[in-house]
């Protein structure tokens, strides 16, 4: 099979497009995927680059891509909910092999019928940031009657955030920028202000911040949280001795794949209730170095998803 493979750490050229060994369904409770799209996520040329250190690396020669969407192509012996056929979507860890190939075995447990009402490249687009908003609200507690603050609405993790937090009865203040600006308000935010040229001081303090962005705007966000409150990051970890000298609670939350999460994000897509992600480019297969050095080159706009085999 035609797979994207990392030979070495370094610069976008070390990413091929090889001919591989199909993967076979080696666990019990593996599924075997057949791909149609795959996601870009940026994590993935700072793991492509070795900036992302120990943490991040694997055993090379390796297929990054960590979300998709395809078909079931075959089943473990212990796997029970899918059928050869069937339309997934999925999550899968940075530990395997990933999805930038034409076929990946996945966990069940890390997998999920596709929403009805998604293409695969929408459904493609879908898995890691709706999770990671997920992640971060579950690390949030109950949100009704509070005010949260998130950096960086207008990204893809905003995106699912804003319309998480909304439906928990939260009162939204959002940094954007640009025609993000409108999205995010009518996404579900109450306040939105544009963070290139008006300062956050400008909100009233909050209980929670959420901070997709990291750097200057979340040392900037501490001044703005309530005494017992929190920042939940997963842009990089809060300051814990600055949290504690505030009262304030810090915590960075690592997304990991959770198939349940998955199902219950398809149904409230399926429902109506929440808003699909748009795709802003459907690329081949090919384009991956391409794309790994615009990511880097902070040019590449938007969620690009990888088209890898036929619906």
């Amino acid at each position: 099979m035609k797979a994207a493979q990392l030979s070495s750490f370094g610069p976008p050229t070390q990413l091929q497009i090889v001919e591989v060994s199909r993967p076979e369904v080696l666990e019990p409770a593996d599924v075997l995927v057949r791909v149609v799209t795959s996601g870009f996520n940026p994590i993935e040329w700072k793991v492509r680059s070795g900036a992302m250190g120990q943490a991040l690396r694997r055993p090379l020669p390796a297929v990054l891509g960590w979300e998709c969407a395809g078909v079931v192509e075959n089943l473990g012996s212990e796997v029970k909910g899918f059928s050869v056929g069937d339309e997934v979507f999925a999550l899968t860890p940075f530990s395997r092999d990933g999805t930038h190939a034409e076929f990946v075995a996945v966990d069940q447990n890390h997998l999920a019928h596709k929403p009805a009402s998604l293409s695969f490249d929408q459904a493609a687009a879908t898995p890691m940031t709706s999770q990671a908003a997920w992640s971060m609200i579950e690390a949030a507690g109950l949100l009704q009657g509070k005010r949260v603050l998130i950096l960086g609405a207008g990204g893809s993790v905003g995106h699912w955030l804003v319309q998480l937090a909304k439906e928990q009865g939260a009162h939204i203040c959002a940094t954007a920028s640009g025609l993000d600006l409108q999205a995010v308000l009518a996404l579900g935010a109450d306040d939105v202000l544009d963070h290139r040229t008006m300062s956050i001081d400008q909100f009233e303090p909050v209980d929670i911040v959420f901070d997709l962005i990291g750097g200057e705007q979340q040392a900037s966000a501490w001044k703005l949280i309530k005494a017992e409150g929190q920042l939940i990051s997963i842009a990089s970890p809060p300051d814990a001795s600055l949290a504690s000298a505030l009262d304030v609670r810090g915590q960075f939350v690592f997304t990991q794949p959770r198939g349940v999460v998955l199902a219950e994000i398809a149904r409230r897509i399926d429902a109506g209730r929440l808003l699909p992600l748009a795709v802003a480019a459907v690329r081949p297969l090919g384009d991956i170095a391409a794309i790994h050095a615009e990511a880097e080159a902070r040019s590449l706009r938007g969620k690009t998803v990888l088209r890898i085999g036929a619906p």
